[in-house]
């Protein structure tokens, strides 16, 4: 009811003409005297004045809006004037809301009974702000509000009612039955009860008014006939409501809570009470006793008709008359034709009341048909819904109903079939079904009991009595039970088993069988004859079921009969009550048990074991045994308990045999019955015989072990059972109570027995240890047996251990081995199959391991072997067949692995807390000896993954073992062990380095792998434990550092899987962030490494020559592993800010202190401090600053620096030096001092300032170099001297330059050339040598030998690449300074003068040029022959890494120029491959450099190489000439088949497949098919608009490209992540790694490029590929838009393509729109007759067209997501033009517009000409009705020799195809 209706879409800002005028209207005026409707409060005002136009007295404009719209028949204007009315009463107080009351009065009184439940709610929210706001000022008001708001808290709407109530609460403290008064306005109960004493008289006159309204005169405005009827309803009902609470209000008794007050008010009350009698009798007559209201079709009018009725039973009796009675009879006795269940709760107490009162009101009417009749179908119907509600009522109604009206006996079984037929209906609810079998007992025991009320005489009350129990009890409850029929009556009917949940179907079985072991409780309690009846007739039916022999019925019934024996132990045995035995279930298993011993059913023998349980044994067995004759047993008094003695002569005579003789289907029942036979007087004795008689029963084989261990698993069943519960006590509850000799003397040969290892013996040995779960932790055997058991066990594994194929497993055994422990390997004993017998009793008893936790030492060696052999399963994953003696044997050892793998997977966490702490302790000790034997012992294993799976399983169980801190470091000290393997270069207790010198070959490089091996395994253990286990100990004042192993680590250097500089260094770095007080470490492993690095500084000779490659030293060719852990230390520390000037200040005192032995040089120290110098100089410069400007301070180390220069300049020039003189260290020493940097942005600024007399120095030292004539034309000088020498010249450049003269200059460049052209003459004999090997191997030649050849050409020993690369760093070097002199105007190198250096660079550039192309044309030559040739060129550029990365950053910093006359002359060279091969060679090459893959990018992007860099060699030339130049070409456009692309190109364009998709994101596949896009689309896009060249390449493109690049592209934009957000958010707001992408494809969009994401690509990432897939996708949607636009049209994917819209609408279209306009704003279109006008707010343009007298207007308008979607073309103006024309070139413009591939303007241009050209008479094309061709842009040639017409031969090739025929489209002539 209330669902609003009206115009809703009425705006909240816009009031309405009425409310507009009213607000209009001053507060003062005269025409505020009136109120609405011409009311004043709730009078009549007669007035001419508008009732509309009027306002309230003395109110504002705002409050008289509101009030006025309150009167509006829509009800969204009603709830907003109501909640604007709301608050403005809120900001009112007291004497404020006065004037408002007497209006709001009025309209209150509408508002209440209005159709929308939301205004009424409303409406009493405001009527709870006026009471509030008002207070006491409400008083004179009261009377005229109190009947309505009385009314109001009747509302059938809840929300409604709750509202009203903010107002008006519950007085519950002294009213019942939820009454409400008035308790915001009267706080007190004496003024609340006084209120409506008070206004009792108003309150009755508005509830009969209401009760004489109906639906036509309810309302005075036009409503829907519905809408009445629904109003009325809740008009009448709630009036009914309020009346009846407000009679049991006045009209009843008063409590003492408030009795003083009424005395003290007694007139008040007595008059209200008056009033309430009058009104009700008034009310009662003129309504004829509500009999209307009682037959109304509404639920509510009739609910409050019941109630109001039953309020004048209660109250006003005395208004019934006899002719009221007699009509109200049939109505109220007769109503449970009541369908309605939200009416039977008042009806009951209506139906109740009425007859208590008016007993006589049944012989008024039928009972049986107008009473019984009905109330039959009201039960079998379930109470129509009500049953928590009516069934408790029926034993009340039992009582009220006259005994004289009902026969008792047809009545009672009636009463109960049909009660309980209801229980069809009641089956989704087990609360119902639980409240229909009470109610059945109740009844039916209020029958039995009051069965004298209907009876005279006591056989007439027992043939009641028994007919209740036979047809009720037996043939209706106990049927239902077993699920049978008896007699004549039927079976209730259910629902299906489909629509019957299981749970709730056994859940009334339950209650069912409570019910009747209740009723039969009762029974008994009553009379025990009735009792017995009942049990006769149960126990011959059941005996009758079992002579049937159905066994079927049989075993169902044997089941129930359980059940029920269950629910008699619950509900009654348990309360003392005897009969279940004595009368049920005694007579009942006499009878049965012969038939159940002879049938040997399972369900039988249950039914005898819990008859056991829940009566006890020594009751039972009498019972059964009592008509048994056998001379032996001797008859037992019924109901006695038998003596011990003979119970146990039975017990051993009959049910041992009987339950262990027969193995069947029913032998595990029988053990259970046997199991429950054991008394707890005869529990020892009892147990022994069953123990004694089954060991005893079979003496051959092991049956009976099948057999007994059966009975243990069901006896620890019972100790379960029997420890529960309160007699917790009892004999049998403890696992001690069980232990039998014959059990543990069995389990133990078992086990120390090499021949019992069979299946069953290991499944006995589990059921006898326990622990098949962890919940099961009950053993069979005492605590030294059970030690005993498991040291067999252990024996048997360690056996298995022993013949392990991995030498280091076989040796732990030792390790292992615990006293009494014997090891039986002789060649009988089949080792697998002891090992797999072990095995599956550990699993099968594995939790019983923790009763061992007494015997630390026995467990903790048994856990570690499991573990030992997992470990063993694992390793030998990595292991072949060879190390096996056959596959047979790995086959069987790998069995007995899985089953101990399933044991270790249970080893979890809470296992391992359960177990001894010194166990688990000594287990760690176990493993890690065993890991660390592994490690170093297993050679012949990967080493790598080796490692990792030791790292991690020791990692996995130490985390298990939760030692205590102090325990693990010990543990993880126990690995560190010293021994004659490792550690190699440091020893732990001295920290000097150990002396591998003269030791074998073979043996060091075997200790060598091996130590290598044992650091990666600590490698791995550090980076998943943490570095602190192995680094430092804690202790209690502070750090125990282990530098040895920092150092050990550092010189080990590299290890299976990583090295130093990648994994160690970082974690080390981290550690010490992390951890102040790790400088002593710190120092303690520079310590150990200088002192390492003097004592083998002689190593480093070797290497000194290549020290001095790269400016930043190339740290991993130092091959002394001391020095190279230093260097690398040091940079590392230096980098990370974790040593600083003071730290370098005391490494460079340590330095200096040992460089002089007195007046003496150290030779082995003056070897190793250039490299440690060229680390620490860097961090130094700060502390040889020049202190005041302009002036040079001497300190200390300037003094050194001096120093050693002159020490320098004293030898004579390097090209004089010879092999084996010091004079090399010197020079090496003086030029680390000072550090360059090869960064062209750092190069400007000196790295460290340098002193004049320094300076003067240096520039000495080179000039001494060129003092000799030889100098600068030795060519043969050593590798060293030429080193040197470059560095030497990089240095005197950097910080002498300004003083160089010519002759200086002369010197530097003549060596630069010298250097890079030895290095261009090697490169290039190689690519020839190449050329010319691939050109001559015939197709007969192996393939291995001609890579073997060719591996041969590509190695090259010559030192000049390494000489080569100093001259590219120096050259780069100064190359920056030139540019930064350039540029900044400094006077840095002034005396070099342009005229000079610019001939030096183009000569340079033009060998590093020639270097470039060169290695590029070797790779290319080399992959004409295969991808293997490509592979073994490319990787000898690896091998000079840094060599071609300063080769590719002069490239990149070439000049077009340079690069032009390079490819000219490679070209001219006239190889088997040119120079663009060459680049395309390096950007794909199969194991690429970065640095030269970005370098051939940008040469093959930029001008002038882009032209010759896509299209193929031979092509038509894409030429610059303008389309619009082509009018007069007769052949117009070339065909788009005359070109072609690059193969390089093509083959990543056109013929991609699917495999592309499937690789991985960051494959060289995707990488080179981007880049290969990427250059195509930069080269597309820098060709002018509108040219031959252009369009002929868009048009080969868009026609043979295959759209497979889109799909991928979005394989790595991550639209994922905007999945989440599109439905949420906006579309720009997206994660930030979707933004990266969408950055990169606006950024593409605007320049036109995506050079700068190319840039960023390496090394490749996934992000980064993101970034240049988004950077393509950008570039295509600015380049190929229709393109673009056709894939996008042809997805099936919706779901894809609206996240690629989204996306594109966001990101892409706004820019692309932008340029797009701004493109076409500045196009010239060179006409008058055309203009063009742009919105950019509408993203629309208006092109004009203009000729003679004719003129139409086209408005463009681009969409949103442009341009995924096409552009929308329409004519807003058409002057002179015919429609079919106008239609013409509506079409023809949107054609061009979405075919055109490039700018908007561009189509806009095109089809100005199109149109131009129809004005001169051009005609267009028959086919596509357009002159210029949307495509091509060609003119229509293609003439038909028959019709004349011409078409463009385009469309013409499309016709033909698509007919399949050659005929003019207009005369189908042939064509």
């Amino acid at each position: 009811m209330g669902k609003p209706k009206g115009d809703a879409a009425r705006s909240k800002a816009r009031p309405s003409s009425s409310s507009l005028a009213a607000s209009l209207l001053p507060s003062g005026s005269a025409a505020a005297a009136v109120g609405f409707g011409g009311y004043v409060g709730s009078s009549k005002f007669e007035t001419s004045i508008s009732n509309e136009d009027s306002a309230p007295l003395d109110l504002d404009s705002e409050v008289a809006q509101h009030l006025q719209r309150l009167s509006r028949k829509d009800p969204i204007t009603k709830i907003k004037a109501l909640a604007s009315l709301s608050e403005l009463i809120k900001q009112k107080k007291g004497k404020e809301i006065l004037p408002i009351i007497p209006q709001w009065t009025f309209e209150y009184k509408k508002l209440i009974l209005d159709y929308n439940r939301d205004v009424r709610r409303a409406t009493h929210d405001v009527m709870t702000n006026v009471v509030t706001g008002a207070g006491r000022d409400l008083a004179p008001h009261l009377k005229s509000i109190m009947g309505p708001w009385w009314f109001s808290q009747f509302d059938l709407a809840f929300e409604v009612s709750q509202a009203a109530k903010s107002s008006l609460q519950v007085g519950s403290s002294f009213l019942t039955g939820g009454y409400f008064l008035l308790y915001a306005a009267f706080p007190t109960q004496e003024k609340r009860l006084h209120a409506l004493n008070l206004c009792a008289a108003e309150i009755f006159a508005y509830v009969e008014e209401n009760l004489k309204l109906t639906p036509q005169n309810l309302s005075d405005k036009a409503l829907a006939s519905d809408e009445l009827e629904e109003m009325y309803q809740q008009m009448i009902s709630s009036s009914l409501m309020a009346l009846a609470t407000l009679l049991d209000i006045l009209l009843r008794e008063p409590d003492k809570a408030v009795s003083a007050n009424i005395n003290s008010e007694s007139k008040l009350f007595s008059k209200a009470r008056a009033v309430a009698i009058s009104t009700a009798g008034k009310l009662f007559s003129f309504h004829k006793c509500f009999l209307n209201f009682l037959k109304s079709g509404s639920p509510s009018i009739r609910s409050a008709t019941y109630s109001l009725l039953s309020s004048f039973i209660k109250n006003v009796p005395e208004v019934f008359g006899e002719g009221d009675i007699r009509c109200l009879a049939p109505a109220l006795l007769g109503v449970f034709r009541e369908n309605n269940p939200t009416c039977h709760s008042s009806m009951w107490e209506a139906v109740l009341l009425f007859s208590r009162k008016y007993p006589q009101s049944w012989v008024y009417l039928n009972v049986h048909k107008s009473v019984l009749n009905h109330l039959w179908q009201f039960l079998k119907n379930g109470c129509y819904g009500s049953p928590r509600v009516s069934y408790p009522a029926l034993i009340l109604f039992l009582e009220v109903i006259p005994i004289k009206s009902i026969e008792a006996d047809k009545f009672f079984v009636n009463f109960f079939k049909n009660l309980l037929a209801g229980r069809s209906i009641c089956d989704s609810s087990s609360a119902d079904q639980l409240s229909l079998l009470r109610a059945t007992t109740e009844c039916f025991l209020w029958g039995l009991h009051n069965a004298s009320k209907y009876c005279v005489g006591p056989n007439s009350i027992h043939d009641l009595q028994v007919d209740l129990i036979d047809k009720v009890l037996v043939k209706i409850l106990w049927a239902d039970f077993f699920e049978l029929s008896k007699g004549s009556i039927p079976p209730i009917q259910r629902k299906s088993a489909e629509t019957l949940g299981m749970g709730n179907s056994v859940n009334y079985r339950q209650e069912l069988g409570r019910c009747i072991v209740e009723i039969l409780s009762g029974i008994n309690l009553l009379e025990q004859n009735l009792l017995s009846f009942f049990c006769e007739s149960v126990q011959e039916s059941f005996l009758n079921m079992l002579q049937q022999g159905n066994l079927e019925i049989v075993a169902g019934s044997m089941g129930k009969m359980i059940d029920f024996l269950l629910l008699l132990e619950r509900y009654s045995v348990l309360e003392g009550e005897s009969w279940p035995l004595d009368q049920f279930m005694g007579p009942l298993l006499f009878k049965a048990f012969p038939w159940i011993r002879s049938s040997e059913l399972l369900d039988g023998v249950k039914l005898l074991s819990v008859s056991v349980s829940v009566f006890g044994p020594r009751k039972i067995v009498p019972i059964l045994i009592n008509d048994v004759e056998t001379s032996t047993l001797i008859s037992v008094e019924k109901g006695r308990d038998m003596s011990p003695e003979k119970f146990i002569k039975v017990f051993q005579e009959i049910f041992i045999p009987w339950s262990m003789d027969v193995s069947d289907s029913s032998t595990a029942a029988r053990q259970d019955l046997l199991l429950s036979l054991l008394d707890d007087e005869c529990f020892t004795q009892q147990w022994s015989d069953v123990i004694f008689y089954v060991f005893n029963q079979h003496r051959q084989g092991c049956n009976n072990l099948a057999a007994m261990k059966v009975l243990l698993e069901k006896a620890r069943g019972e100790i379960t059972k029997r420890s529960s519960g309160q007699l917790n006590q009892r004999v049998g509850s403890l696992p001690e109570h069980w232990h039998h000799r014959l059990i543990d003397s069995t389990a133990i040969s078992l086990v120390h027995s090499s021949s019992g290892t069979t299946t069953s013996a290991a499944q006995f040995l589990c059921s006898v240890l326990g622990g098949s779960t962890e919940d099961c932790n009950i053993s069979f055997v005492s605590r030294s047996s059970l030690v005993l058991i498991y040291k067999g066990i252990l024996g048997k594994l360690l056996s298995f251990i022993k013949q392990s194929p991995l030498c280091s497993v076989n040796d732990i055994c030792s390790s292992l081995t615990v006293e009494a422990i014997e090891f039986d390997l002789s060649s009988t004993v089949d080792v697998i199959v002891v090992a797999k017998f072990a095995v599956e009793v550990i699993n099968g008893s594995f939790f019983s391991l923790k009763a061992m936790n007494q015997d630390a030492t026995l467990l903790s060696t048994i856990l570690s072997s499991i573990l030992i052999i997992d470990l063993e399963s694992r390793i030998t994953s990595l292991m072949d067949d060879t190390q096996y003696e056959s596959k047979e044997k790995r086959k069987d050892r790998n069995l007995v692995c899985d089953f101990i793998h399933a044991v270790y997977s249970k080893m979890d966490n809470h296992f391992w807390k359960s177990i001894d702490y010194d166990a688990r302790k000594s287990s760690a000790i176990i493993l890690v000896q065993s890991l660390r034997s592994i490690v170093l012992l297993e050679d012949s294993l990967q080493p790598c993954e080796l490692t990792l799976l030791c790292a991690s399983r020791m990692t996995e169980v130490l985390e298990y073992l939760s030692l205590d801190q102090s325990d693990k470091e010990k543990i993880c000290s126990l690995l560190l062990l010293e021994s004659d393997i490792w550690p190699m270069w440091v020893s732990p207790s001295t920290s000097a380095s150990i002396n591998t010198h003269g030791r074998p070959v073979h043996l060091c490089e075997l200790r060598k792998s091996r130590s290598e091996r044992f650091v990666s395994f600590i490698n791995n253990l550090i980076l998943k434990m943490g570095i602190h286990r192995f680094l430092v100990g804690r202790k209690d004042d502070g750090f125990s550092s282990q530098a040895w192993l920092s150092v050990e680590i550092l010189c080990t250097w590299e290890w299976p899987g990583s090295n130093v500089q990648t994994s160690f260094l970082p974690t080390l770095v981290s550690f010490c962030k992390s951890e102040p007080s790790s400088g002593s470490l710190l120092n303690s492993i520079f310590d150990i490494l200088l002192n390492g690095a003097l004592v083998h500084g002689e190593d480093e000779i070797e290497s000194l020559g290549n020290m001095w490659v790269d400016f930043n030293n190339n740290i991993e060719d130092i091959v002394e592993p001391f020095l190279r852990a230093l260097v690398s230390l040091l940079h590392t520390l230096f980098k990370e800010d974790l040593w600083r000037e003071e730290q370098a200040m005391v490494a460079f005192k340590m330095l200096t202190d040992k460089l002089y032995i007195g007046e003496e040089t150290s030779t082995k120290c003056l070897r190793i401090i250039p490299f440690i110098m060229s680390i620490l100089i860097s961090p130094l410069r700060t502390k040889i600053k020049s202190g005041v400007s302009g002036k040079d301070i001497l300190l200390p180390l300037e003094v050194l620096f001096r120093n050693w220069l002159e020490k320098t300049l004293s030898f004579p020039p390097l090209v004089f030096w010879q092999s084996g003189e010091d004079m090399q260290d010197w020079f090496q020493l003086v030029i680390s001092c000072y550090p360059v940097s090869k960064k062209a942005e750092e190069a400007k600024e000196l790295q460290r300032h340098v002193s004049n007399e320094e300076r003067t120095l240096l520039l000495d030292l080179f000039r001494k170099q060129k003092q000799d004539p030889v100098a600068s034309s030795v060519v043969t000088q050593l590798p060293a001297v030429q080193i040197l020498l470059a560095r030497l010249i990089v240095i005197a450049v950097s910080y002498c330059g300004n003083d160089f003269n010519e002759d200086d200059w002369d010197f530097v460049f003549s060596n630069l050339k010298r250097l890079i052209q030895s290095a261009v003459v090697v490169m290039e004999e190689t690519s020839e040598n190449v050329n010319d090997f691939i050109s001559g191997v015939s197709s007969v030649e192996k393939e291995n030998d001609t890579l073997e050849g060719l591996g041969h050409i590509v190695f090259i020993s010559d030192p000049s690449i390494s000489n080569a690369q100093n001259a590219l760093s120096a050259f780069s070097l100064l190359n920056a300074l030139v540019k930064h002199k350039s540029t900044e105007g400094e006077d840095n190198l002034k005396s070099l003068a342009d005229e000079t250096w610019d001939p030096v660079k183009d000569r340079i550039l033009e060998g590093v040029l020639r270097l470039f192309f060169c290695t590029g044309l070797a790779e290319a030559i080399a992959a004409s022959y295969s991808a293997e040739a490509a592979l073994i060129v490319a990787s000898f550029r690896v091998d000079h890494l840094q060599f071609w990365e300063l080769v590719a950053q002069i490239v990149v910093d070439s000049s077009p120029r340079a690069r032009d006359r390079a490819v000219r002359a490679v070209e001219f060279w006239g190889l088997s491959k040119g120079a663009i091969s060459s680049l395309y060679a390096m950007m794909y090459s199969s194991n690429p450099i970065p640095s030269l893959q970005l370098a051939a990018y940008i040469v093959l992007s930029t001008e002038p190489i882009s032209r010759l860099a896509i299209v193929a060699d031979g092509n038509a030339p894409l030429n610059d000439e303008s389309l619009n130049d082509q009018d007069s070409i007769n052949t117009g456009l070339p065909s788009e088949e005359k070109l072609r692309l690059r193969d390089e190109v093509s083959c990543m364009v056109e013929k991609l497949n699917n495999e592309l998709l499937d690789t991985d994101l960051t494959a060289p596949e995707r990488v080179q098919t981007f880049l290969a896009w990427s250059l195509l689309l930069s080269h597309v896009n820098s060709l002018p608009s509108l040219t031959q060249g252009r369009e002929r390449l868009v048009q080969y493109i868009e026609k043979t490209a295959n759209p497979l690049i889109l799909d991928s592209l979005f394989q790595h934009i991550p639209l994922e992540l905007y999945m989440a957000h599109s439905l949420k958010k906006k579309d720009g707001d997206i994660p930030s790694e979707l933004s990266v992408v969408a950055s990169a494809a606006t950024h593409a969009i605007m320049t036109g490029s995506s050079l700068s994401t190319v840039e960023s690509l390496w090394p490749i990432e996934t992000g980064k590929m993101a970034s240049l897939a988004g950077a393509i996708y950008g570039l295509m949607l600015r380049v190929l838009p229709a393109y673009v636009r056709e894939w996008f049209s042809e997805m099936r994917d919706r779901s894809t393509s609206s996240l690629i819209e989204a996306f594109t609408r966001s990101w892409c279209s706004p820019t692309l729109i932008k340029n797009e306009l701004s493109q076409i704003k500045k196009a010239d279109f060179n006409d008058e007759s055309f203009s063009v006008s742009i919105s950019k707010a509408a993203n629309e343009v208006v092109a004009t067209y203009t000729k003679d007298e004719t003129g139409m207007d086209l408005v463009i308008r681009l969409p949103v997501s442009y341009p995924l979607r096409p552009v929308d073309v329409n004519c807003t103006k058409s002057i002179g033009i015919s429609d079919a024309k106008q239609r013409k070139w509506l079409m023809s413009m949107q054609l061009f517009v979405r075919n055109q591939n490039g700018a908007l303007a561009e189509a806009i241009r095109i089809w100005k000409r199109n149109s131009d050209k129809e004005f001169e008479g051009v005609e267009d094309c028959p086919i596509c009705y357009s002159v210029i061709h949307t495509a091509n842009h060609s003119l229509p040639r293609r003439a038909c020799v028959t019709c004349k017409y011409k078409f463009h031969k385009a469309c013409l090739d499309k016709w033909f195809y698509t007919s399949s025929k050659k005929l003019c489209p207009l005369c189908q002539s042939p064509c």
